[in-house]
């Protein structure tokens, strides 16, 4: 079993702890049904058996199979208009260990949950040893799912105008004008399916998914804004959970959900970034002469004046007419504080922009825009989830504010964003999680996470209550397990989804 050190749940992060051995305890779980689908109350009739056939993907498991779920477009008239979702599976490689089926829940909004299931199906597999099949499903709107469109035109896709960064001079007044613009956009042609891009519509499809698989109960691992739409569905079907794990969790006040995720990145940003300073600062680095400064003390402030000057004097990039802006620059650090393998990638683009003698490389994340059906889901959830604010004054005084808190981010966490003009209100009200359902999820969490920083996740944790037991990573990046090879923390998952055991307590795994 790992050893931990045991920490609670009102950590510090400079807190020190006392190195302990603990004891464990099983988590009671059955498996998974053999029964034929059944229908929930509301629905109109049974749902149907998936038609399952062979979809493997170049570097995917060759086994991958694929099908398409037919879900009611809404739920309030399930006898209405169907949808279509794609769903994919890999089947337990030992039959006779299979125990149930795991679902693996993708991050976003607007992630694959087939592409993840390409990507980290095979390592998956090799942990569970058989004891699952194991599924996911891409949500509505995303991949191979019906899909909805805004009608943006691209450079209002491009991740540097999705996010909203205010000029340099803090003034957002053409975030306003770009917001407004979005939502009309998406109001006039994103139709019925935009609306019901909503994450309790995601869990009520995951309910329909599990009942076409013929289980009656689904374990599941939730990444990110995953692990939001794990709690709702373990809020609103307890009975039809499992084992159940959540990876980098957000806080789940119901007043704010996604708009306290982006409004907590700036906390984020601040954990994380003594992580990117150390390694730039690292004598290592001069063997591959990416060492950015002396000590790493001096990496925040190089960072901040170069995003400065190039507020300033944009440089031109390799990429024909586009420039390097101090935006830009941020948000290429926002992007490579989520992994240590972007930290060479972001020292390069220091040095290049601070030599007059070299051009900057950029990289597709920054020049390249979201396709039209991606930044629709993107937008339609965070906007549909929960009511925004609608003032652009406070907008611009809480951004004036922030950035003077958390110049990494330079106001974008709290800048005004399409869900100000959002017309719709939201059809259901945020689900409120609670400690009501049996005990059987386990949250593992980084320390330094740039996008669901460990204060949010503290959150989730102290909702859950009794239900719930944390592992808590030193590390910093996002996502935890089979993401940042912790063999503690991973090993604490690993046996929670083939034993059944979980920590005593909250536990600490060190780096």
């Amino acid at each position: 079993m790992p050893t931990y050190t045991r920490k609670g749940l009102v950590l510090a992060l400079s807190a020190v702890a006392v190195t302990t051995t603990l004891t464990t305890t099983a988590t009671a779980t059955t498996g998974a049904a053999d029964a034929l689908p059944v229908a929930r109350a509301g629905t109109a009739a049974p749902v149907s058996a998936l038609a399952w056939h062979p979809c493997a993907q170049p570097g995917g498991p060759a086994d991958q199979e694929c099908a398409q779920l037919p879900v009611p477009l809404d739920y309030r008239h399930p006898d209405g208009p169907q949808i279509d979702l794609a769903v994919s599976r890999l089947r337990s490689d030992h039959p006779a260990a299979r125990r149930g089926t795991l679902l693996v829940i993708p991050g976003g909004p607007g992630s694959s949950g087939v592409q993840r299931l390409t990507q980290k199906g095979a390592a998956l597999r090799g942990q569970l040893a058989g004891a699952y099949d194991i599924v996911s499903l891409d949500p509505r709107g995303v991949g191979g799912s019906t899909k909805a469109s805004c009608g943006l035109d691209a450079g209002d896709r491009l991740l540097t105008t999705l996010r909203s960064w205010p000029a340099p001079n803090g003034d957002i007044t053409e975030n306003v004008a770009r917001s407004r613009r979005t939502a009309e956009a998406c109001d006039r042609n994103g139709g019925a399916v935009l609306r019901s891009l909503t994450t309790v519509n995601e869990a009520r499809d995951i309910d329909r998914f599990r009942q076409a698989l013929g289980e009656q109960k689904l374990s599941a691992w939730g990444v990110s804004y995953g692990t939001y739409v794990a709690a709702v569905y373990a809020q609103k079907f307890p009975e039809h959970t499992d084992r159940w794990v959540l990876d980098s969790s957000g806080d789940p006040d119901p007043s704010r959900v996604e708009r306290g995720w982006l409004a907590n990145m700036a906390v984020g940003a601040e954990d994380r970034m003594p992580d990117f300073a150390a390694w730039a600062a690292d004598p290592a680095r001069d063997e591959d002469h990416l060492r950015l400064a002396q000590h790493a003390s001096e990496v925040r402030p190089l960072i901040l004046s170069l995003a400065r000057t190039l507020d300033r004097e944009p440089k031109q990039s390799s990429t024909p007419d586009v420039r390097l802006t101090g935006n830009m620059l941020r948000q290429a650090l926002q992007n490579a504080l989520y992994d240590d393998s972007s930290f060479t990638r972001l020292a390069g683009l220091v040095q290049a922009a601070q030599d007059p003698a070299r051009t900057p490389d950029l990289t597709p994340d920054l020049t390249q825009p979201l396709s039209d059906e991606d930044a629709a889901v993107m937008i339609g959830v965070i906007c549909n989830d929960v009511s925004w604010p609608g003032s652009v004054a406070s907008y611009q005084k809480t951004v004036a504010t922030d950035r003077a808190q958390h110049p990494l981010t330079a106001g974008m966490t709290a800048n005004i964003t399409p869900c100000a003009f959002w017309k719709d209100a939201p059809t259901d009200a945020p689900t409120r999680i609670t400690d009501h359902g049996p005990s059987n999820v386990l949250m593992i969490q980084n320390l330094r996470d740039p996008a669901t920083p460990y204060t949010g996740a503290l959150k989730m944790r102290e909702a859950f209550g009794a239900r719930a037991r944390l592992v808590s990573v030193d590390h910093g990046g996002h996502g935890s397990y089979l993401g940042n090879g912790n063999a503690c923390g991973d090993r604490a998952v690993t046996d929670f989804f083939t034993t059944g055991v979980r920590p005593a307590g909250d536990a600490y795994c060190a780096d």
